[in-house]
């Protein structure tokens, strides 16, 4: 994988109530070579993750049913889906919303109005970050393998 593209592969849910918001994001996200699919609001975002695990995962905070506060902790809490990077997006700008959203476990924020050239480079530094970890995790697993068949 080339230092500046991301895989094709990659696969981005973009997380927000506001069509206008996901729309934005979209086409910010469009010149990054992904697969982005949408979610509107904390539930079905949520169900989306079950279903088809993304790679990232942008967060606006403030949703109906679900805040992306508690998406994020509840991401965070389960083994299944705790090591996908999360950003927040969010209008909040006060420093307790800032620590609100660092406990619920997310990796990373943005704040709106999105910058189109800050969010990019965070989507691939976030990728690329996610991408050398599943690979630490493949290599981590396959020198346990040549591990116990030495010991067996």
């Amino acid at each position: 994988m080339a230092e500046d593209t991301v895989d094709l592969t990659n696969k981005i849910l973009v997380v927000d109530d506001n069509e206008q918001n996901l729309e934005l994001l979209q086409a910010y996200l469009e010149d990054i070579d992904c697969q982005i699919s949408t979610a509107v609001d904390g539930a079905d975002a949520l169900e989306k993750v079950r279903a088809d695990q993304p790679d990232l995962i942008l967060l606006d905070v403030m949703m109906p049913k679900i805040s992306g506060f508690e998406v994020c902790r509840r991401l965070k809490k389960d083994p299944k889906t705790a090591m996908i990077p999360i950003i927040m997006v969010t209008a909040l700008s006060e420093i307790g919303d800032i620590e609100r959203a660092i406990n619920s476990g997310t990796d990373d924020f943005i704040s709106k109005p999105v910058n189109r050239l800050e969010l990019t480079t965070r989507v691939k530094t976030m990728l690329k970050l996610k991408h050398l970890t599943d690979k630490l995790e493949r290599t981590l697993a396959y020198l346990s393998e040549i591990e116990s068949g030495f010991s067996a």
